[in-house]
């Protein structure tokens, strides 16, 4: 297993490559992104589909703490190997960062525990349309129509995909929803704030955060336990329990794989748009429907799979309207 190199943004905005002729070929900044977060979506959309196996009986902040543990273990020695620091350049903004996308995993992957994995995936891969909102609303930058369309769009898919008129409707559904909010806004931070740090000083910083949030986890659920639902129902309010060998095997895959995973997503938003970038990261919803089928057998229904290709969809128009990364800290977005 290799992990991404320690480099900034300042790369330049085409490398060559070779054709098996031996000729040059340039490839843009957008391509190199593409293929780095296709990769990653591919690799979660298969580790994801395994959270169900260990929520039968174990918790979510045992699972976020040891995933951490065991992804640390293996990134502190490799940074010390290769001589690089995990130091941040500035702390405030990578520990900003890391608090609002480590809460969007500890968000995300309490929904993989308690509801099917394409309408946990649905309500993450939102971002694209939160990046438009937030754009507009924080950072004031001019939105074209064919992008509020989209968001519009992208608002029916929703609907369609949580289904909120249905009885097994409840505040829990909106949470994937949440989580693709604070998910837009951990991405935007990354291109706009962190483009200069390393791509292993996000990554440790992330699962820092993601052990603090779990030990946090376990120490009040070890003052103040709670009732404990039999089942993946358990699997927020459950504390420490001895970790089994499903257990161990899901929690190892899933930290070697999101360091791989999250490192070539890092890696894409620093070299390129957000919002170019957020597109191809829907092709989760591809990859994580595809496992789920082919593993458990679990199709989503017609109007689901409706409102997913029109999330997906409206990620998409967004991200079509930039053709090139914006100047870093640009004022405006293009239409």
């Amino acid at each position: 297993m290799s992990l991404p190199d320690q480099s900034s943004a300042a790369n330049p905005a085409h490398t060559m490559v070779k054709t098996r002729e031996g000729a040059n070929v340039p490839v843009s900044a957008n391509t190199k992104a593409a293929i780095l977060v296709l990769g990653a979506m591919g690799l979660f959309g298969l580790i994801d589909n395994f959270i169900r196996l260990i929520a039968v009986d174990h918790g979510l902040w045992e699972f976020h703490f040891l995933r951490a543990v065991v992804a640390l273990a293996v990134l502190i020695p490799f940074a010390a190997l290769r001589g690089i620091s995990v130091r941040p350049k500035h702390w405030g903004r990578v520990i900003g960062r890391s608090l609002l996308n480590s809460g969007t995993m500890v968000i995300y992957f309490g929904c993989l525990g308690l509801m099917p994995i394409a309408q946990a995936v649905a309500g993450l891969f939102t971002a694209p349309i939160w990046v438009v909102i937030f754009s507009v609303g924080l950072f004031g930058e001019r939105v074209g129509p064919r992008r509020i369309f989209a968001v519009i769009l992208g608002f029916v898919g929703i609907i369609l995909a949580l289904r909120p008129e249905t009885g097994s409707f409840t505040w829990l559904s909106i949470l994937p929803v949440v989580s693709g909010a604070t998910y837009a806004l951990g991405n935007m931070v990354t291109r706009r704030y962190c483009a200069e740090e390393g791509t292993l000083t996000l990554l440790g910083w992330f699962f820092g955060l993601m052990m603090v949030w779990g030990a946090l986890g376990l120490i009040g659920l070890a003052v103040h336990p709670l009732p404990v639902p039999d089942g993946p129902d358990g699997f927020v309010q459950r504390g420490w329990v001895t970790p089994g060998p499903v257990f161990w095997a899901v929690t190892v895959a899933q930290a070697l794989g999101s360091l791989v995973g999250v490192g070539l997503s890092i890696r894409a938003y620093q070299m390129a748009d957000s919002t170019m970038v957020a597109v191809f990261e829907n092709t989760l919803l591809i990859f994580a429907t595809v496992w789920a089928i082919i593993l458990w057998g679990e199709v989503p229904d017609a109007l689901g799979l409706v409102g997913l290709g029109l999330i997906a969809v409206a990620g998409v128009i967004i991200a079509l309207r930039t053709d090139s990364p914006q100047p870093f800290r640009a004022a405006t977005l293009s239409e």
